[in-house]
């Protein structure tokens, strides 16, 4: 699991006390199911891995204490990951198993002494263990037959994966063909056998800092980490992409051992790399479980010198057949466990802690440090959230602060070093509190009773403008890519965009293309001269107009997301288009017609009445009603010209589907009169569930609701009736 902040803040939901042990459980397989889409699927990680580990052991132990609660979808009883639509499914030859985790010395002792103790070791024969840089990359499977390989796939669910062939033949350290020295150890000298490898496909740290430096010059989104550049990287549509990437790999497993004539761990990466896959050289067989610490040790502290991202020490009994003695559980081997590094820390100075005013005015302070380097990149700012986070932290400006990137991805503020003469310097300094007025405009800042944020509350704040304008952007609204800070501020401080409106009747090519970084040219070239300000230029300004235009076609949902409206989200903007159809019915709707929809309470209706209740609001979504801005939902308002079979019928969406985005498909069930709703309830008539699928379907499960496949939607919409056999509940 990657790592990144909590959904859900440090300790994430908790138990109310009227909640049950089968309340709770459904709720943590919602949590880990969500996370695990974003880390698997999307390349976005949400979740720390401690967080995610404490979910995941909370619902180990209640359904430990519970048997009953245990259900074949439990995240329990998964391995992790999931499958794409974008590529050809394949099974892997054997199950794909994650491994357990120990997150520190504790916990890997505890293991070790199990294992030893489960062996029989002592101390004439102690247990001896293989022990491997745990590669923070992306899982691949590589199909041998005959020495030849014929497939690639991606890890997928642990069954299933993604066809990613073409695109790891571009992978130069991925040998075609296996050489002779390996072969002669397969059975038969390899010849009429299929074999199944596993390993990691990385990107080197060197690599990664170039590609992010020519998206960024590019103007195009830079990647959080080199695991997700490797990922998005794999999973290209064309193999050139992939090509021009630099990818490498680890190996270290094979799916079964069989056809090898290998007893050993030692010796199977021995193995490998006389076949020519490439073994990461910092393997190391030990012969007790104290030399197993040492080398945990070890890696921790030379982390740093790497090339490439490790998070851990995976440890490995090193014999196969005390493998097969120890066996599996339901989602790992008892034989291995993979120690998990904490993040990593590094000490620095805080010179300033900044307000920074957001889209909707929230006032959240930022620390501004010297620059350093954490986790394969240089960091000088962290956001510290709030009053009350600023506080818990205590850390005040002139400190010498830890810090880190939570998962290796998002920058934070760990707390002040306070050892000898650092504590009383720190004493001495004034505790930083919130600034009375706005620091972009000069208006007041009030504290609303009951929350902890701190608001401007001028309409006509510039920084708020900026932040308005970056949101409109941003990948879930109308995703405009190249639109981000550097220049939709240069844009607001030459006074070319005010609105988001302005994006669409306003700004031209010729304006963007002269638009200065806020970057210079190191050395001079025949163009430019050494210290000469970059401008965005011709080719990058065409790309992003050309993404404005497409931006138009984006829908209802993503407008009213785009658009800042406080409290809206991206489901309940969802819930609001898909409800109403049009802009037009969502301003005429009262407060109490926009709570009736299920799933939006009084606080939310509130926000988005009121909004549409101001008149500069209103006369700049009429700018976009002109400029072409697509304010409908799609799909919606087609009843009519279809035979309306559907109606009185209640469906919810889950899952991804291979033919349809979820906009589309349930456009076309309104389109038949049925009512589409984005969560399950009793009200629910049928739930179409498709691969990655989350809670929904447990909960549908769990109230005897219908479940239906894409391939029955798919009758649904050509016919206009429910396929048969079906019964609604």
């Amino acid at each position: 699991m990657g790592e990144q902040t909590s959904l859900f803040g440090d300790r994430g939901p908790q138990p109310t006390s009227h909640e049950t042990p089968a309340q709770r459980a459904r709720e943590l397989n919602q949590i880990l199911n969500h996370a695990a889409y974003a880390y698997y699927a999307l390349d976005e990680p949400e979740m720390t891995d401690a967080q995610f580990d404490t979910y995941l052991r909370e619902l180990q132990a209640l359904e430990a204490a519970h048997p009953g609660l245990v259900t074949p979808d439990s995240y329990t009883q998964r391995i992790g990951g999931f499958i794409s639509s974008q590529f050809a499914p394949v099974r892997h030859a054997r199950r794909m198993y994650s491994i357990d985790d120990a997150m520190g010395f504790g916990e890997l002792d505890e293991w070790l002494q199990h294992t030893d103790e489960a062996l029989g070791a002592t101390k004439g024969h102690p247990i001896a263990y293989t022990c491997e840089l745990k590669i923070d990359g992306l899982g691949v499977a590589l199909t041998y037959r005959d020495g030849q390989l014929i497939r690639a796939a991606t890890r997928g669910d642990g069954t299933t994966g993604e066809d990613v062939t073409q695109n790891v033949l571009t992978i130069h350290d991925v040998p075609r063909v296996l050489a002779k020295p390996g072969l002669s150890k397969i059975r038969n000298g390899g010849f009429g056998q299929s074999i199944e490898i596993r390993g990691e496909v990385y990107m080197p740290r060197h690599s990664f800092s170039r590609l992010n430096e020519e998206n960024d010059e590019a103007g195009r989104k830079t990647f959080a980490n080199p695991r997700n550049a490797a990922a998005g990287s794999l999973r290209q549509k064309d193999p050139k992409v992939t090509g021009a990437r630099d990818l490498e790999t680890f190996i270290y497993a094979v799916a079964d051992r069989t056809p090898l004539t290998i007893t050993t761990q030692r010796e199977f990466l021995c193995w490998l790399s006389d076949c020519g896959f490439s073994v990461n050289p910092n393997a190391k067989r030990v012969t007790d479980s104290h030399a197993v610490r040492e080398y945990c040790k070890r890696a921790l502290d030379q982390r740093d010198r790497l090339d490439y991202d490790i998070d851990g020490v995976v440890v490995k009994v090193d014999d196969f057949a005390q493998q097969e003695q120890l066996g599996f559980t339901a989602r790992a081997p008892r034989w291995s466990i993979a120690f998990k590094f904490p993040p990593e820390q590094k000490r620095t100075v805080l010179r300033k802690i900044r307000a920074q005013v957001g889209r909707t005015g929230v006032l959240t302070p930022v620390a501004e440090f010297d620059p350093v380097r954490v986790a394969g990149s240089t960091i000088a700012r962290a956001t510290l959230h709030n009053i009350d986070e600023v506080h818990r932290r205590d850390v005040r400006e002139g400190d010498t602060i830890l810090v880190h990137k939570a998962g290796d991805v998002i920058p934070e503020v760990v707390g002040p070093v306070l050892e000898g003469e650092l504590a009383a310097e720190h004493a001495a300094r004034p505790v930083w509190e919130m600034p009375k007025v706005c620091p972009s405009c000069g208006s007041p800042v009030v504290q609303e009773e009951g929350e902890v944020a701190y608001r401007c509350v001028s309409i006509d704040c510039g920084a708020q403008a900026v932040e308005r304008l970056i949101h409109w952007a941003s990948r879930t609204a109308m995703d405009i890519d190249g639109l981000g800070e550097e220049i939709v501020s240069k844009l607001v401080d030459r006074d070319i965009v005010k609105d988001v409106a302005d994006y669409y009747d306003h700004l031209t090519e010729g304006a963007l293309a002269n638009v200065d970084t806020g970057r210079v040219y190191e050395t001079s070239d025949k163009h430019h001269a050494a210290g000469d300000h970059i401008v965005v230029g011709k080719t990058v300004a065409h790309k992003i107009m050309e993404q404005i235009e497409d931006s138009k076609k984006r829908g209802l949902a993503r407008v009213l997301f785009g658009l800042g409206i406080r409290r809206v989200g991206v489901n309940v903007a969802t819930l609001i288009a898909e409800h109403f159809g049009s802009l037009e019915k969502v301003m005429l709707a009262g407060e109490e017609d926009i709570a009736q929809i299920e799933g939006i309470g009084p606080k939310i209706a509130k926000s988005i009445h009121e909004f549409f209740t101001i008149p500069e609001n209103v006369a700049v979504l009429e700018r976009l009603r002109k400029a072409g801005v697509m304010l409908t939902q799609p799909g919606f308002g087609e009843e009519s010209e279809k035979p309306q079979t559907l109606t009185g019928l209640t469906f919810v969406l889950t899952g991804s589907l291979q033919n349809y985005t979820r906009d589309q498909a349930g456009a076309q069930l309104r389109a038949l009169g049925a009512k589409v709703s984005g969560s399950v309830s009793k009200r629910t008539s049928y739930v179409i569930a498709g691969v990655a699928v989350g809670s929904k379907l447990t909960k549908a499960q769990n109230l005897g609701i219908p479940i239906l496949n894409e391939q029955d939607l798919e009758t649904i919409i050509a016919t206009g009736r429910m396929p048969e056999g079906t019964t609604q509940v």
